[in-house]
């Protein structure tokens, strides 16, 4: 008997993104968000409205592309597994490349471009910013750590990096080595600690607001 062999074919994806734009209905600039295992964009749509000052931003929560029913029944989605990792990122940078493609040709976006990751999506957000076509004006990260593949981390240009205490999944010790990479690669470096776990919590907007203030428009 001869032995199985596995193939891979491309067949058409859609994939889902919810949009705001500001209340004024004028161009503005675009902070765009990954949410985290069995999450979905309405969950990472709520943590950008949180963050003060990102009123004044077009804000975009994109889903992955991979749903599943999580063990409390609820409908989540996952960016990748381990499983056919190389192609699986070639085509989520893809995804989020059209996403961000078809928004910056709209003509109601103008002025920076901002990514917020968190946990799994955290990775999203560094595969966008230093693989993606889009330049970016800088990157905020939550309780996700950077993908270790990735170089050429100066793309990111300017990180807010953020690590709750306790939080479990993302070790004090990834925190310090990605805030050490991004100071090795001289990308301007904001790394913050909160009194929370993983997740986000007041301590954590209020320096992600400063974060946006800082970078301005």
């Amino acid at each position: 008997m001869s032995a199985v062999a596995a193939y891979t074919i491309q067949v058409p994806v859609h994939g889902r993104y919810l949009l705001r734009m500001p209340e004024t209905g004028a161009s503005a600039p675009l902070l765009a968000g990954f949410h985290g295992y069995g999450e979905t964009a309405e969950d990472e749509m709520a943590r950008l409205e949180a963050i003060g000052g990102a009123s004044g931003y077009c804000l975009c929560a994109i889903e992955a592309l991979h749903p599943f029913l999580t063990p409390k029944g609820v409908s989540g989605a996952s960016w990748m597994t381990s499983k056919e990792r190389d192609l699986r990122i070639e085509e989520n940078v893809g995804y989020v490349d059209e996403v961000l493609s078809s928004l910056l040709d709209s003509g109601r976006i103008s002025g920076n471009l901002v990514l917020h990751g968190f946990s799994q999506g955290a990775g999203m957000a560094c595969r966008t910013a230093v693989i993606g076509r889009h330049a970016v004006t800088g990157v905020m990260l939550l309780g996700g750590d950077i993908p270790p593949e990735l170089d050429r981390l100066e793309r990111m240009r300017r990180v807010h990096l953020a690590r709750g205490r306790r939080d479990p999944l993302y070790a004090e010790e990834r925190f310090v080595r990605d805030a050490g990479r991004l100071r090795d690669a001289e990308v301007a470096c904001s790394p913050v600690t909160f009194a929370g776990g993983h997740g986000a919590n007041e301590e954590y907007y209020r320096s992600a607001a400063e974060f946006l203030r800082a970078i301005g428009r």
